[in-house]
């Protein structure tokens, strides 16, 4: 076997996988078509879900040194021009505020890591000099997949490089991560179901190196995030983490249109450059299946949202760290048939019900835009009724958009084979997050007295026991995980405000601080909760 894991995509998804799958020692192979990581605004937000992911893998730090600095502003302005009062101004914290913020609460209520602005053609490089730096993962640009086929054994994908020659790579499994056209689910003859073509839009990226010094100009607004115009086009102006760089969405007919909707937009003059434009349509897609056999898909193959509410990329983040260690586990030995099997119905859930939040944002976004009148910018009663009235609309309607924190953090797996399903269970949330730990759920970040995160001392490997009082037995546990062949890690806390927290004396985590079991007494039966959690139950 030339490879244990063949990735197609070196996306954020594919990179992520990649990434997680190495640090784990399992060997693959990630090819790409593409030559390079290509400079095109696509995502630009890792939400705090995603950087607390990033941080278990080592690479928050990183990822924040080459983002967006930690002290600007993310505040959202709905404006008329670049040069006029904002009709709307919502204030959202700096990363460095946001930190603050979270040091003082300890309700589990604030994720350990607030969200980051990074575009994807600064995270792409990022990620791709860590996973060629990893000796087990194997990095391969320029290399298109043409077409695979499955054994019994492995995979067979045939790959070829840019100067033509194809070959043969020999592997346990193939993941697609190749986005929305993916080629991989095409040919397991997978469909995309949904709404498709809701919209179409065209995308620029700019170059401006003064429009972010001089803000802010005359009455218009000040330094933020992102600046959505009330006009006909649907015009919503964007910066970029170097704040050297603007994207612009518009509906309009052709690249020439963009430069002049952004000058408009801007409205001063300006030294700038548009160094990309293209068209892209709204879609709201999921796939009917997330695996066939030895093949998986994750990230934009199996689910299409619109970027209201930032989901996209995030989801598919947690769909590779969600994959990365069940591969693992089963190429270790020690994983069941359970544990792959759990990866659609876990993985698939969430992306059905993300579609769901980003149609919800998009509704509200489209809500406050159907206010737009031709006569909003007159200086006459009913010009401003107009705009007064559109902001009223947009306080509430906007906010769909930008506050998504109960889908972030507060998704959890039902009905998986590897979780002690509990009927009932909290209800799923898009803007609210109530910290929980029924099972499925992510475990909540609390501050222990030292000032460390409880979650910085979950190991990655192997399953983890939080034990709130210690007075609970659990070597019979303990020993059925070692007869499984993995780890488990009994971590003593004794501290009340944890306990208050966490709701339960005894919490049993994955390797992705999901909860697979909770109780105030030590399971009747620690050798079956042991299979169920490896993926080994009947």
């Amino acid at each position: 076997m030339d490879t244990q894991v063949v990735i197609v995509g070196a996306g954020p998804v594919g990179l992520t996988l990649a990434i997680d799958l190495g640090r784990r020692g399992v060997r693959c192979t990630l090819v790409e078509q593409k030559a390079e990581p290509q400079f095109l605004p696509k995502m630009e937000r890792c939400n705090a879900r995603t950087m607390e992911i990033f941080r278990r893998i080592g690479l928050a730090d990183q990822i924040r040194a080459a983002g967006l600095t930690t002290d600007s502003a993310m505040d959202v302005y709905i404006i008329l021009s670049m040069t006029q009062a904002p009709l709307l101004h919502l204030k959202y914290p700096s990363v460095d505020a946001a930190r603050e913020q979270a040091r003082e609460i300890d309700d589990g209520s604030a994720p350990l890591e607030p969200y980051q602005l990074i575009s994807q053609y600064t995270l792409e490089p990022l990620l791709k000099s860590v996973a060629e730096k990893i000796p087990c993962v194997t990095v391969r640009y320029a290399v298109e997949l043409v077409e695979f086929e499955q054994q019994e054994a492995g995979v067979v994908a045939t790959v070829r490089a840019a100067g033509g020659r194809s070959e043969k790579i020999n592997a346990a499994y193939l993941v697609g991560c190749d986005g929305g056209s993916s080629l991989v689910r095409k040919q397991l003859g997978i469909r995309l179901r949904g709404e498709a073509n809701l919209a179409k839009f065209r995308q620029g990226l700019y170059r401006c190196d003064e429009l972010f010094d001089r803000l802010p100009l005359g009455q218009g607004p000040g330094r933020g995030r992102h600046y959505l115009v009330a006009d006909q086009w649907s015009s919503f102006l964007i910066m970029q983490d170097s704040k050297r760089y603007w994207t612009m969405h518009a509906a309009v007919e052709s690249d020439e249109e963009m430069k002049h909707r952004f000058e408009q937009v801007v409205g001063v003059p300006v030294r700038y450059e548009m160094v990309y434009c293209g068209e892209w349509r709204q879609n709201l897609l999921l796939a009917d299946r997330y695996r066939d056999g030895r093949v998986f898909l994750a990230g934009d193959a199996v689910h299409l949202v619109i970027p209201a509410g930032g989901l996209g990329m995030n989801t598919g983040v947690g769909d590779a760290i969600d994959l990365s260690w069940k591969l693992a586990a089963t190429l270790e030995g020690w994983g069941g048939p359970g544990l792959l099997e759990s990866y659609e119905i876990e993985r698939r859930q969430i992306g059905e019900r993300n579609i769901g939040a980003s149609r919800y944002a998009t509704l509200g976004y489209r809500k406050w835009r159907s206010q737009w009148r031709p006569e909003i910018t007159d200086a006459t009663a009913v010009g401003q009724a107009i705009r007064d009235d559109l902001g009223k609309v947009a306080d509430v309607e906007q906010r769909k958009v930008n506050e998504m924190i109960g889908a972030e953090l507060g998704y959890r797996y039902v009905d998986s084979p590897v979780i002690d399903n509990m009927p009932g269970g909290p209800e799923h949330l898009f803007r609210d997050y109530r910290p929980t730990t029924w099972p499925g759920a992510r475990l909540p970040h609390t501050w222990l007295a030292d000032g460390t995160p409880v979650q910085d001392h979950i190991p990655t490997v192997g399953y983890t026991l939080l034990r709130l009082r210690n007075s609970h037995k659990t070597d019979n546990l303990k020993k059925a995980f070692f007869d499984r062949g993995v780890s488990l890690t009994v971590l003593d806390i004794a501290d009340e405000s944890v306990r208050a927290v966490y709701d339960r004396d005894l919490l049993l985590l994955r390797p992705d601080m999901h909860v697979v079991w909770r109780g105030n007494q030590a399971p009747e039966n620690a050798a079956e909760l042991a299979a169920l959690a490896t993926g080994h139950a009947p």
